[in-house]
């Protein structure tokens, strides 16, 4: 019997490229391969390919000028560019602002500042929801603080700050305002010309483009120091020669992304709706964790009680179904996730937590053979699980409900 086909449902990590953004880009590879600091026509006609890119990315963020958009390798290298930027823009200023539930892209540098004694960190907390605590974030914005970066949608649970209000508040106390949106960037609508964020970071491969290129977002007339010396590229605000196929890439996937926005949303958050009903219906002791009135469309993070979450993927994936425990960047260990344990999951359900993340090509029939299959690889996990064994002896009939 054949088998079918494998159903990839871990679009927070990536996303299958589009045929038309390759489509794009097949040309840089061969005929169109000229360098765009050249001054001949081989290098005008590959200048004027990025320029119709930056041009994308930046109506696909509601950006007010394509001088705002600096193309970079990708989220990572945007938000270490956005905090060493902001730093040296803010003299005399050597506090940042961040949330307890950032990507490690912002973690790690702002931990390495700390080490070495050029800043004070301030990680504001989050409640079981993952929304975050705006009493401490507002009592830690002082006349000390350089920047604030917070994460604009939480790549686990699809948690959604609220970023235009957050960077006004940050404004007030002179401080500037970067978002880690990667996550949220082709998922939800953005208009930065009508916020008051100062800088901004997405990756192509979050929205159907390319890996290996993203771009950093920054307001004109915001100071800004480069991560990259070197040569002119970018405004020479970021060294190196153009990746120029995965910027194309990047500006096709952005030009469909802003196009077919409002009809994929919508249909992919039922998908999710209906894959997160059939499972809470049909598997007792599951949490969904997130914020559920404000978060992104095509996430699910589900936390199953008293089983280990390494194991459920293992048999998602012999079934030929692909998912995650978490972030793909912070993968491999054993113990919860930070995201997790910043909202304090019960340590019953945290080792238990799946991430599901549906995209645009995502179907109605993918979405019942996981509701057919879970059930079950639940089931027999936890029939091996002493804990949950003494759980259902404890418990009276009709008190293990899902979700």
């Amino acid at each position: 019997m054949t088998a079918p086909p494998p159903i990839y449902f871990d679009n927070n990590a990536t996303t299958r490229v589009l045929p038309e953004a390759v489509a794009a880009m097949l040309p840089h590879f061969s005929d169109s391969y000229g360098n765009a600091s050249s001054a001949h026509g081989f290098g005008a006609e590959v200048a004027a390919a990025l320029r119709g890119a930056r041009q994308a990315v930046q109506r696909l963020i509601g950006a007010a000028s394509e001088a705002e958009i600096i193309f970079t390798s990708g989220g990572t290298e945007a938000n270490n560019t956005a905090i060493h930027a902001a730093l040296a823009a803010q003299p005399g200023r050597d506090e940042i602002v961040i949330s307890a539930v950032e990507h490690p892209s912002i973690l790690a540098p702002c931990a390495a500042l700390e080490r070495r004694g050029l800043v004070r960190v301030h990680r504001i907390g989050v409640d079981a929801q993952g929304r975050l605590d705006l009493d401490a974030y507002r009592a830690a914005l002082s006349e000390r603080v350089a920047l604030v970066s917070l994460i604009w949608a939480n790549n686990e649970t699809g948690t959604v700050f609220p970023a235009d209000g957050l960077a006004e508040l940050a404004h007030r106390a002179g401080a500037l305002f970067h978002s880690d949106a990667v996550q949220a960037v082709g998922k939800r609508p953005i208009d930065l010309a009508a916020t008051e964020i100062d800088m901004l970071s997405l990756s192509a491969h979050k929205f159907h483009g390319p890996k290996g290129v993203g771009a950093l977002y920054l307001r004109k007339g915001v100071g800004f120091a480069p991560l990259l010396l070197g040569g002119r590229q970018e405004r020479a605000r970021r060294a190196g020669t153009e990746n120029v196929p995965g910027i194309v890439g990047s500006g096709k996937a952005a030009e469909i992304a802003a196009a077919r926005m409002a009809d994929d949303l919508p249909r992919i958050a039922a998908l999710r709706d209906r894959l997160q009903a059939g499972l809470c219906a049909a598997i007792p002791r599951v949490l969904v964790l997130g914020d559920l009135r404000d978060r992104l469309a095509n996430t699910l993070c589900l936390a199953f009680e008293f089983v280990e979450a390494e194991m459920i993927l293992l048999r998602l994936a012999q079934a030929g179904i692909a998912a995650s425990s978490g972030s793909a960047c912070a993968a491999g260990g054993t113990e919860p996730s930070h995201v997790l344990r910043a909202m304090a999951v019960p340590f019953s359900a945290a080792h238990g937590a799946v991430r599901l993340s549906l995209s645009r090509f995502s179907t109605e029939a993918e979405v019942d053979r996981v509701l057919a299959v879970l059930p079950g690889i639940i089931a027999d996990l936890r029939a091996m699980s002493p804990f949950w064994a003494d759980l259902v002896a404890s418990e009276p009939a009709g008190g293990r409900a899902g979700c």
